[in-house]
C-alpha cells in the first residue's frame, strides 16, 4: 500500500499564550512535532507533507524541520482543517493510493496506532477511516454520530446539541483517506459559526454519496490528546515520563521513585542499574549495567559504562565515563571528558576536555582542563591547570604514576614526567621530568614576637 503522510502544523496555537509555535514547544527534550514526524515514518510512507502556517511561525517550523526531509505546504489563511488539507493536494497530485492525515499537536500517538488504522482502512476497503476514541469527562472533541451503528457524520462539540455532547466515542482528527476521497475536499462549505472548513465535514459528505466510510475505536485517549495549552503539555510530558519509566523497569532498572526523575526516550540504560530521585538523563545518553546514579545527577549526552557510581549533584554533559569509575559528589565533566576505568573524580572538581587515565584520582576542589592525566596519577586537592592564556587555551600532560600536591597551579602547556612528583603550593611552569621532584615556593620566613607587636599597638588605639 503506497502511503503518503500529511501533518496538520498550520493551527495558531493562541492558547499556549507563546511567541514559539505550538507545534514546537518541547516535552521530554523534543518537539511536538517531531514525535509525530517519528511516528509517520513508523509506517514507511513515500513522503511526509507538513502544512505550515504563514509568517514567522511557519519560519520558525520551516528552521526547526531543515534536514527532515518533510515537505512542506503553506496555507496562506487560517481557514481551517479541510482547507490545510486541501492545501496539501498540491504536493499530493499524481499521487496514488492512501493519505493518511495527523495533527503537529499530538506527540503521543503511537505508531502501533496508526498501523492498526492502516491495516483496517485496507481490510475494510473504505475510502475514509476515522480513528476514534472514548473521552470521559468534560472534552471539547467532536462526537462520532452513528445511525443503526453506522457512522453518519461527525458533530464538532460548538455545533454538538445537548444530547450529541453525550456520545463518548469522538474523533482523534487521525484519517486514513483513499487519495481519491480528497476531491470532496471541494464540496465542504464553511462554517458559518466558525468561519473555518471543517474536515469532519468530509465524513457526512462522502456517506451521502454512499461510499465506505468508518470509525475505529483503535487510540486511547492520553495518546490521542492534542495539546492546546500549557497544562496539556506539563501533563503529556508526565504520561510520556512515565511510560519511558515503566519500560525500564521491566527491563531490569531499579528506580528509587518513578515520580521525581526523567529519561529522555532516546536514552538507554543497563539491567541492574539503580537511579534515585531527582534524576534527570537527556539527549542520546546511555548508561551501562550495575551502575548507581544518586540524587539530583544530570547526565547530558554522554556514555556511562558498567558499574560506574556518579554521586550526589554532579552534571555529565557529552562525555564518557568507563567502567568502574565514580564521579562526584558535586562534580562537573564539561563537554569532551573521558573519565578512564575506575578512576575517581571526587568532591567541587570540575573537568573539561580532558583525558583522565585508569585509576586516575582527583578526589577534590580541581580544575583539570584541556588535560591529559595519565593512569594511576594523584591530583591533589585545589589543583589548577592553567590552560587559557587569554588567547589561546594550551594543553597540560600529568604522565603515568605522577603525584601532583595540594594547591598546584600547572602553567600550560606542561608535561610533568612520568612518575614525577609535584611538591603542594608549587607553581609549575616549566616542564618536570620523570621522576624528578619538583617545588615552586617562595622560602618561609617566620617573624619572631611579631603577633605580640601587633596586639599592643591594637591595644594603644
Amino acid at each position: 500500500m503506497s502511503i503518503n503522510v500529511v501533518i496538520l502544523a498550520a493551527g495558531l496555537g493562541t492558547r499556549m499564550k507563546s511567541a514559539t509555535p505550538k507545534v514546537l514547544h518541547s516535552i521530554c527534550g523534543k518537539t511536538l512535532i517531531s514525535y509525530v514526524i517519528d511516528a509517520a515514518q513508523s509506517v514507511k510512507p513515500d513522503q511526509i507533507i507538513a502544512v505550515i502556517g504563514p509568517g514567522s511561525d511557519g519560519t520558525q517550523i520551516r528552521d526547526a524541520l531543515k534536514g527532515s526531509r518533510v515537505a512542506l505546504e503553506v496555507q496562506k489563511e487560517p481557514k481551517g482543517t479541510a482547507d490545510a488539507l486541501r492545501t496539501a493536494c498540491r504536493a499530493l497530485a499524481r499521487k496514488k493510493g492512501t493519505v493518511l492525515v495527523l495533527n503537529g499537536d499530538t506527540p503521543l500517538v503511537s505508531p502501533s496506532t496508526l498501523e492498526k488504522l492502516l491495516a483496517t482502512h485496507k481490510r475494510n476497503s473504505e475510502i475514509i477511516s476515522v480513528l476514534s476514541f472514548v473521552a470521559e469527562g468534560s472534552h471539547s472533541y467532536g462526537r462520532v454520530i452513528r445511525k443503526a451503528g453506522k457512522v453518519v457524520s461527525i458533530i464538532e462539540d460548538r455545533d454538538a446539541s445537548p444530547e450529541q455532547k453525550k456520545i463518548m466515542e469522538v474523533n482523534s482528527g487521525v484519517y486514513a483517506m483513499e487519495l481519491s476521497a480528497l476531491k470532496l475536499l471541494k464540496e465542504i462549505k464553511v462554517n458559518p459559526g466558525k468561519g473555518e472548513y471543517y474536515l469532519t465535514d468530509i465524513v457526512n459528505i462522502a456517506v451521502r454519496k454512499g461510499l465506505s466510510v468508518g470509525s475505529h475505536l483503535l487510540g486511547e485517549e492520553t495518546e490521542l490528546t492534542g495539546i492546546n495549552t500549557r497544562k496539556d503539555l506539563c501533563m503529556a510530558g508526565i504520561f510520556l515520563r512515565d511510560r519511558v519509566v515503566s519500560g525500564w523497569l521491566e527491563k531490569g532498572v531499579t528506580f528509587i521513585d518513578t515520580k521525581s526523575v526523567f529519561i529522555d526516550p532516546a536514552a538507554e540504560i543497563g539491567r541492574d542499574t539503580a537511579i534515585y530521585p531527582n534524576v534527570v538523563i537527556e539527549g542520546k545518553s546511555s548508561i551501562g549495567s550495575g551502575c548507581v546514579i544518586f540524587p539530583c545527577t544530570r547526565i547530558i549526552d554522554s556514555i556511562i559504562g558498567n558499574g560506574v557510581t556518579i554521586k550526589d549533584s554532579t552534571v555529565v554533559e557529552s562525555s564518557v565515563v568507563k567502567d568502574g569509575a565514580s564521579v562526584g559528589p558535586f562534580a562537573h565533566l564539561r563537554p569532551g571528558s573521558v573519565i578512564g576505568p575506575s578512576a575517581k573524580i571526587g568532591n567541587f572538581v570540575e573537568i573539561k576536555k580532558s583525558v583522565i587515565g585508569t585509576g586516575a584520582k582527583a578526589s577534590h576542589l580541581s580544575y583539570i582542563g584541556d588535560a591529559e592525566i595519565g593512569d594511576n596519577v594523584n591530583i591533589g586537592a585545589g589543583t589548577i591547570t592553567c590552560n587559557y592564556d587569554g588567547v589561546n587555551k594550551h594543553k597540560t600532560v600529568v604522565e603515568e604514576g605522577s603525584f601532583i600536591g595540594s594547591d598546584t597551579q600547572l602553567v600550560a602547556p606542561v608535561r610533568v614526567g612520568k612518575g614525577a612528583y609535584v611538591g603542594a603550593g608549587s607553581t609549575i611552569t616549566k616542564d618536570v621530568p620523570p621522576l624528578a621532584l619538583a617545588v615552586s615556593r617562595t622560602p618561609q620566613r617566620n617573624l619572631k614576637g611579631w603577633a605580640a607587636v601587633k596586639s599592643n599597638r591594637k591595644n594603644r588605639k
